[in-house]
Order: structure tokens, then sequence, then C-alpha cells
């Protein structure tokens, strides 16, 4: 297993260091911020390779980090002493029982640990090739990779191989999964689970019957006879078709599994990527301690995702699992207290959730989470109705909405604690948003008082019981005259206008979002804005 992974100057990661769990690790963040360089630097790691081959064969001056590179280029330049970037990816390990042939100091803390280190650095065997390449400094755009060493070291300073390390990896892409060789091999594994020496005896002897009597056909007979007696054939030898019976071409390569007599090339691709995902598991994960999987949610409704996490979970029991993912769902039904946050080139673990915190967002409804998670900030609200009042009121004040400055607006019921246990992990900024509910303000921030301690959190709720909900609120901010034109009405005093709120309370919120007439905020509400 996996306990931790330094990166230094390895693509986006300039000094990067991360701790990971036994079991389930769960890799969320916004487009960019490293997800895939991730599961591809533990990979690299543990078998030296990148897309398939070595990294000797394919490392190039942007495998190197490009802030990296810019300061070296810039000292290159300026005339100062310039040292060309090393890349580094330093894995540690739990001790196992092959643990001492990877022992060592040789990491980049000096720690006494079993682990492997995979590292691209100058070589002094091209010193003098290096020295003529920086004579014209101002040429010098990338690092000289060409000019690198690769070397793939236990920490104990040895050179390592694929066999001499405790740790195996399952990398499985759905989106690079070949679909024909994932077809034959499941169509092996239902072979050589569900068919007897007989069967296969059957099935084989029919398939040659059947290619035999093709050539038997008469359509195919008068085909063969034309090709025969075409005068524009290019030998003297006798031209036919028919099916090639060899015995390199098998019945087992030649049928093709389907899914409701369908071809499995033609379903949806959702089933195409799960079925995808499972074959890869159980193809490559039998024998593997360490499972990375990119975005199982692929084309998936939440439906088909539940099976698929289920079967997932099933079939990696006793490995660590590392999961890459943009899905609420996944992140979820995983757990919480597994998520890793990646972004601007570092990690965020979230530790010591509540359980009860933890067991609420599993079994969430809207799956919310990861607009939290993702936002630069979040206005909790309530319900429907505020959310348009609070969308109508940024835009008025800022000329846009929030989503636009990356903040979300996000409807919590009366669960606004549960999100505010992951905000304070994450420093999120939150704007509570809430009906005072006949309560006096003090009440109100007796009810927060756990989180309200912290700067990135403030409570925005009507200071007059008696105004209890958002509705009463906005009927006392604005004239009868305002809240006629508003809904298209005519009544005669502001107590009909608030029972005709009430009544419909997203018709009328969404009346006001949609409406050319701007109302008067409430005081509470406008603060949101202002802080």
């Amino acid at each position: 297993m996996i306990r931790k992974i330094a990166i230094r100057n390895y693509r986006m990661f300039r000094e990067f260091d991360l701790e990971f769990l036994p079991g389930i690790n769960i890799l969320v963040g916004k487009n960019d911020t490293g997800k895939s360089t991730l599961i591809e630097a533990i990979n690299l790691a543990l078998t030296g390779r990148v897309q398939g081959r070595s990294l000797a064969q394919e490392l190039s001056p942007y495998h190197i980090n490009l802030d990296a590179t810019r300061d070296y280029v810039q000292k290159l330049q300026s005339g100062v002493e310039a040292v060309l970037p090393t890349m580094i990816i330093d894995l540690f390990l739990d001790d196992a029982d092959q643990s001492e042939l990877l022992r060592g100091t040789n990491n980049i803390y000096g720690e006494d640990a079993c682990g492997v280190r995979i590292q691209a650095k100058f070589s002094q065997d091209f010193s003098e090739e290096y020295k003529s390449f920086i004579q014209k400094p101002e040429m010098v755009r990338l690092a000289p990779t060409e000019y690198y060493r690769v070397e793939w070291l236990g920490f104990s300073g040895n050179a390592v191989s694929a066999r001499s390390l405790p740790a195996t990896v399952s990398v499985i892409d759905p989106t690079t999964i070949r679909l024909l060789s994932g077809i034959d091999n499941h169509l092996q594994d239902i072979i050589r689970t569900h068919l007897d020496p007989k069967d296969r005896v059957e099935l084989s002897r029919q398939y040659r019957t059947m290619r035999e009597e093709f050539s038997d056909k008469e359509a195919v007979k008068a085909i063969n006879k034309k090709l025969q007696t075409d005068e524009e054939n290019l030998t003297d030898r006798k031209l036919s078709l028919a099916i090639d019976i060899s015995q390199r071409y098998t019945w087992e390569s030649s049928l093709i599994a389907h899914l409701d007599d369908l071809p499995i090339q033609l379903i949806g691709k959702g089933d195409q990527n799960a079925l995808k995902t499972l074959l890869a598991i159980g193809r490559k994960a039998d024998n593997a301690k360490v499972v990375l999987i990119e975005e199982p949610e692929t084309h998936l409704s939440h439906s088909s995702l539940r099976k698929l996490l289920h079967r997932i979970e099933d079939r990696c029991t006793g490995k660590q699992l590392i999961i890459a993912t943009h899905s609420n769902y996944v992140l979820n039904k995983l757990g919480l207290d597994n998520m890793i946050l990646l972004g601007e080139g570092a990690a965020t673990r979230i530790t010591d959730m509540p359980a009860g915190t933890v067991d609420y967002f599993k079994k969430l409804a809207g799956f919310d989470t990861l607009r939290l998670v993702l936002s630069d900030g979040a206005i909790l609200i309530e319900g429907p109705s505020d959310e348009l009042i609070i969308q109508r009121a940024y835009k008025d004040s800022k000329g846009k909405l929030p989503i636009e400055d990356g903040i979300d607006v996000i409807s919590v019921g009366m669960s606004h604690k549960r999100f505010l246990d992951l905000a304070m992990r994450l420093k999120r900024r939150v704007w509570i948003v809430t009906d005072n509910d006949h309560k006096t303000l003090d009440q109100m921030k007796e009810r927060f008082v756990d989180y309200l301690g912290n700067d990135f959190i403030s409570l925005h709720v009507g200071s007059d019981p008696g105004l209890n909900t958002l509705e009463p609120q906005i009927v006392a901010a604005n004239s009868l005259e305002t809240l006629n034109t508003v809904f298209g009405t005519q009544y005669e005093s502001k107590d009909k206008v608030q029972d005709f709120m009430l009544r419909d309370k997203t018709g009328a919120a969404l009346a006001i979002f949609e409406s050319s007439t701007k109302i008067v905020i409430p005081e509470y509400l406008r603060s949101v804005f202002t802080e």
C-alpha cells in the first residue's frame, strides 16, 4: 500500500506532498487541478512507464514543471548560476516482506523508509554539449531534457524493476480502454465460467459447419464462378471467396457478446464504460494492491453509477483504491472522510468529519457536496424562493450572477450545519442565509455558535422576530405600489400581498427574479454582498 507521495517539478506539481489512506481515496477538484496528473505520477513511480512507454523514451521538456523551468531560464538569461530542475516522484510504501530491498533514506525527506523514487535529472555525461547549448541563453526556452538521465531507484539507492516492487498497480480509465479487447476478455470469462468441454466442442463444430456451408450457398457459388471467369484476373490460379476455417481463427474470437440482442459496441456509452471498467478491474486488479480509477461516472446515470460503485467496492476489497472524480454521487457514496481536494498545486484532506455528517451526505438526494467543495464560496439558503431572491439581489448589486464570481447558491433546507462541518475543514467562505422563525438575533447566533468563530463564515438573518420569513421581510422593505407592479396585482394592502406571496412562495420569488422592476432587498440579504 502507498503511505504518501512527494512530487517535485513534475508537470503541474512543483512541490506537492500527500498522505493516503489504506482503503479508499477520492480525488476531487476543478478541471486542470492535477487529478489525472497525480494518478499518472503514482503509476509512473510504480511502473517506470508513462502512456505505456518508459519515461526515458517519453521524457520531454513538458514533463518538467513550467514554473521551475521559467526560474531556470530567467536565471540563465540574467547571468546568475542556473541549475537545471530535477524531476522527482517519491512513493512511500508500507513495510512488506521485500521492504529491505527498498528501504533507505534516499528520498526527499531523508526519512528511513520503504519506497521507490523515479527521477529525471541532468546527466554529467552531457556536460560539454550542455555548455555549448547555453552559450546563447537568449535562445533557451525550455529545459533541455535531451541531456537528462532517468533513474528508477528504491530508497536504498539501488535500481529497481517492476518485479522488485511489493506494490503492484492497476490503472483503469474507461475512456481509453479499447472496447473490443474488453469484449474478448468478457467472452472468455463467460466461456470459462458457464461452458463445460462438451459445450465448447459443440460450439466449435457448429461454427465450423456454418462456415463450410457458406461456400455451398447458390449465391456464393455464382459469385465465385464470376470471379473465376473474369478476364482481368491478376493470377492464373482459381480465385474464390470463402470464410477462413484455418486453425488460427477460432470461434471464440469471432463471436461477439450481445446485451438485449444488441452487439455490445452499439449499446449506450454509459453501459459500455461501466462494462469496460468492470472488465478492466476483473482483468487487471486481481493481483494489484493499488487500483487507480479515472472518472468512473463517465456517461452514467445515478442508478447505473450506484450499481457500478457497489461492484467496484466488492471487487477491490482489501486493495487501496484511488479514484479521480467530478461526481457528487461518487464522493457521497464512498465517503467525504476519504476525500482529497486538489487545487493550486496542493492537496487538502478532509479529516475528523462528524460521523453524522458523513452519513448525511451519503444519503443526500441532491448530491450538492461538490458544489460546495469546488466553489470559491457558497451562500447557504433554505429553499428555492430564497435562491431566486438571492440570485436577483446579487445581480442587481454586482451586475452578474453569483456563479460568475465563483459563488454558488445552495439550497440546504434546515441542514446548514452539515455543510458548515465541511466548510470549516475546507476553510471555504460561506454566508448563512436563514429565516429567524420568530427568534431573536442572539438566539439565531446561538444556533450557529460552533461555526461563527471562523472569519470565513457569517450569519445573515432578519433581526425582527415579527418578520419571521423572507416574504414578510420583502413586504416590509417595499412599497405597496412596487409590490403590485412586480406581481401584476392590484392589492389594496400589504397584508394581502403578503398572503399572496405566502400562498405561492416560489411563484412570487420567480416573479421578482424576472421582473424589470427592482425591489428593495431586505438589509440582512444586502449584507451578503456588502461585506
